[in-house]
C-alpha cells in the first residue's frame, strides 16, 4: 500500500514535497528515493529522534518538529506564484481530527502548490468529492471544489495497517486549479456565504441567509428560498457570493 501511494505521488528529482504526519518514515522513504527534497513536519516528538537517525544524513531531508496547524507555510515557499519548480507537492496521512481544519488552511496556499495527495478517513474523502443533493455535500467540498480538481484513487482497507482500525480509509488527489472552472468569485465571501448556509443544515436559504440576502433577491437568481443548501451546485453559491459582494460594493 506504501508503494501504491509513492506511486500515486510520483516524486521526482528536484520537487519540493512536504510530508505532514511522517510517523516512522515508511512513506518518507519511497519519497527520499525519488531525488525530491522532502520537509517533514512531525509532532510527537517520540517519533523525531528516530526519523532524524534514519534521514538525517540525506540532504534533502528537512524535519520539522511540530504542530502542523500552527505552521508557517510561508516559510517554505518560494519567491514565485508561477514558477512550477517553486511550487510545494503536500501529502500526507492525516489525523481525523485534526484533516478539516489542515484542509482548509492548505487551501489558502492554493497559488503556492501544485497538488496535494492525503490518506484520510473515509467518509472525509467523501465530503471532499460530493456532489449536490448528496448528505456529504457541505462547506468542505464546496471550498475544495472551488480551488481544486478533487480525485478519489482509491481505498484503504483497515487491514493495512497495524492495530488495524475500525474505519476505512482512503486516498485523495487535489490538484488546485491552473485555469479555474468557475467564474471569478473572492473566496472570502464564498466562504462567508458558504458557513452561513450550512449553519444549519436542516433549516432553509431563507432562514440560514437572513440578513444576508433576502428571499425575493434569491427568486430574481432563480434560487428557491425554501431549498436547503446542500441542493445547491457550486456554480449556484459563486453567483449568490458574487452579487452579495457587488450589493456591498456599489
Amino acid at each position: 500500500m506504501i508503494a501504491r501511494i509513492a506511486n500515486a505521488i510520483h516524486a521526482r528529482p528536484g520537487e519540493r514535497v512536504v510530508e505532514i504526519g511522517p510517523g516512522q518514515g515508511a512513506l518518507t522513504a519511497a519519497l527520499l528515493s525519488s531525488g525530491c527534497t522532502l520537509d517533514a513536519i512531525e509532532l510527537d516528538r517520540n517519533l523525531v529522534a528516530g526519523l532524524l537517525a534514519a534521514f538525517s544524513l540525506n540532504s534533502k531531508f528537512r524535519l520539522h518538529s511540530g504542530d502542523v496547524l500552527n505552521f508557517d507555510f510561508e516559510t517554505l515557499l518560494g519567491e514565485s506564484d508561477t514558477d512550477e519548480d517553486e511550487k510545494l507537492r503536500v501529502v500526507g496521512n492525516l489525523p481525523y481530527n485534526i484533516s478539516t481544519p489542515l484542509l482548509f488552511k492548505l487551501l489558502e496556499y492554493c497559488a503556492h502548490l501544485k497538488d496535494m495527495h492525503f490518506m484520510l478517513q473515509l467518509e472525509v474523502v467523501q465530503r471532499l468529492a460530493a456532489s449536490p443533493g448528496s448528505k456529504n455535500w457541505g462547506r468542505l467540498g464546496i471550498m475544495t471544489q472551488f480551488h481544486c480538481r478533487v480525485e478519489h484513487l482509491f481505498d484503504v482497507p483497515p487491514s493495512a495497517f497495524h492495530p488495524a482500525p475500525a474505519v476505512q480509509s482512503a486516498v485523495v488527489r487535489l490538484t488546485p486549479w491552473d485555469t479555474s472552472p468557475w467564474p471569478i468569485c473572492s473566496a472570502t465571501h464564498l466562504r462567508a456565504l458558504v458557513k452561513a448556509a450550512f449553519s444549519q443544515r436542516r433549516k432553509t436559504l431563507r432562514n440560514n441567509l437572513k440578513g444576508i440576502i433576502d428571499s425575493k433577491q434569491l427568486e430574481a437568481l432563480g434560487v428557491d428560498p425554501g431549498a436547503r443548501a446542500e441542493t445547491l451546485e457550486l456554480a449556484t453559491f459563486i453567483m449568490i457570493a458574487r452579487t452579495i459582494n457587488a450589493q456591498h460594493t456599489d
